[in-house]
C-alpha cells in the first residue's frame, strides 16, 4: 500500500542527525525549555523572516497563545472558515472568543468577498468582530492581500493559520508576514513536523512576543510568580532538537513536494470531472497536500484506489459547522457555507510526503487513470 503520508519516512531519512541531536539532548539534561528551544525558536525566526519565534505545545495551543497574546477573548468574536482542522475552531472557542464561520473561495480557503460581506451585514447585539484568522489551507496561500486589506478596513487583528503552509509564499513575501501573529503546527505529519506534537508562533511585535513567552508557561515573568494567568504549553527540548534537524532539510523537502505535485499534474491532466489543485495568481505553494476535487465520484475513486493499493485522505470530510460538537451552535456568515459543504464531499487527498518516490506517484498516477 502506498500511504497517504509517512512521517516514519521523514526520520529514517535523517536518521543519524535526529539521533544524534537526541542523544546531545539526553546527555546536557535539561528536558524542559532551555537553549535548545530557544536555539530552535532562533532558527525559525530567522528561516521566516520574524523578529520573534515562541514554540509551545501544538499548534492548536499557539493559535490559542496567539489570540491571548494580542488580547482577544471573552466578547469578541473572531471570524474563520469552517473547511478547515477542527483546531482553528477550537482554539478560538479555548480562548474565550466566538468564532463565526464565511465561506471559502475557488482555492479552499477563506472567501474575502464572503469576508466583506459578513463584517456589512453584522447582526446588532452580536459579539463585536475583534479578529479574523484565514487558514492557508493544503499549503496553499490564502487570498492574504486582500483579507489584509479588508482586516485593515474594519480594524480588525489579522492572524494566520500557517498550520500547513510553512514557506508558502505569495508575491514573494513568505506567507505568516502580513498578520500581526502568525501560528504553525509541527505535528509530524506537517511540512516540518516534529516526533510528537508541537507549535509555535511568529510575531515582529516586541510586546506581543512578551505576552506569548509569559502565556505559555503559567504567566510568569518571573519563576513562580504569576504576572498574568497563563498555561502550560512548553515545546520540549527533544522535539526542538528534532525540528532544527528538519528545518534545515525544509528547503529540499518542498522543493521536493513541489516536484511530486507538479508530475501529478501533467500526469492527470485533461481527465474530464478531476478537478486538480488550483495555484492563486503570484503563488508559490508547498503542497502540504495534493487535493483534487473528485465530485460526486469522491467516494468511488477513494475505494477503487484503495482496492489497487493507493491509500488517500479526506481533508475534511465533515466541516467544523456541521460536527456534533458545533453544529447549531455556531455563527455562520453572510449566505452561508456552499461551497464548504460543497468541498467536504468531493475533496480527495492523494499521496504526498518528500521521500515519496517517482515510481511510486507513477503508479497512483496510473490507478487514477484506470478508475476514473
Amino acid at each position: 500500500m502506498i500511504p497517504q503520508t509517512n512521517p516514519k519516512a521523514a526520520y529514517l531519512a535523517q536518521r543519524e542527525a535526529i539521533d544524534a541531536a537526541i542523544r546531545r539532548v539526553l546527555e546536557n539534561g535539561w528536558y524542559i525549555q532551555g537553549e535548545e528551544v530557544a536555539a530552535f525558536e532562533r532558527d525559525f525566526a530567522a528561516y521566516t523572516g520574524s523578529k520573534h519565534a515562541v514554540a509551545c505545545a501544538s499548534g492548536t495551543d499557539a493559535l490559542i497563545l496567539a489570540l491571548r497574546g494580542l488580547g482577544i477573548g471573552p466578547g469578541d468574536a473572531v471570524i474563520t472558515v469552517s473547511h478547515t482542522a477542527v483546531a482553528t475552531v477550537a482554539a478560538i472557542q479555548l480562548a474565550g472568543a466566538t468564532p463565526v464561520l464565511v465561506d471559502t473561495d475557488e482555492y479552499w480557503a477563506m472567501s474575502p468577498q464572503a469576508l466583506e460581506a459578513t463584517l456589512q451585514s453584522w447582526p446588532a447585539g452580536a459579539p463585536k468582530p475583534k479578529a479574523v484568522i484565514p487558514v492557508h489551507l493544503y499549503g496553499q496561500p490564502a487570498a492574504i492581500t486582500e483579507i489584509a486589506a479588508i482586516a485593515e478596513k474594519h480594524n480588525l487583528i489579522l492572524i494566520e493559520d500557517n498550520a500547513q503552509a510553512h514557506g508558502a509564499t505569495l508575491n514573494g513575501r513568505m506567507v505568516g508576514r502580513w498578520g500581526k501573529a502568525a501560528a504553525y503546527s509541527l505535528y509530524p505529519t506537517k511540512n516540518l513536523g516534529a516526533i510528537g506534537d508541537g507549535g509555535i508562533v511568529t510575531t515582529d511585535d516586541d510586546s506581543v512576543a512578551d505576552a506569548l513567552r509569559a502565556l505559555r508557561e503559567y504567566g510568569w515573568r518571573e519563576r513562580y510568580i504569576s504576572a498574568i494567568a497563563g498555561m502550560n504549553s512548553r515545546l520540549d527540548p527533544l522535539q526542538a532538537a528534532v525540528l532544527r534537524v528538519k528545518l534545515m532539510a525544509l528547503p529540499a523537502d518542498t522543493a521536493r513536494r513541489q516536484a511530486i505535485a507538479a508530475r501529478y499534474s501533467a500526469g492527470l491532466a485533461g481527465l474530464n470531472g478531476l478537478a486538480l489543485p488550483r495555484i492563486r495568481a503570484g503563488a508559490a505553494p508547498v503542497y502540504h497536500l495534493y487535493v483534487v476535487d473528485a465530485g460526486a465520484r469522491r467516494d468511488e475513486l477513494q475505494a477503487k484506489l484503495k482496492d489497487k493499493g493507493v491509500g488517500t485522505l479526506i481533508h475534511y470530510p465533515v466541516p467544523v459547522h456541521l460536527q456534533p460538537a458545533y453544529q447549531g451552535k455556531i455563527a455562520l456568515g453572510a449566505g452561508g457555507l456552499p461551497n464548504t459543504e460543497r468541498a467536504a464531499k468531493s475533496v480527495l487527498s492523494l499521496p504526498l510526503f518528500p521521500q515519496l518516490p517517482d515510481s511510486d506517484v507513477d503508479t497512483v498516477i496510473a490507478a487514477v487513470k484506470a478508475v476514473w
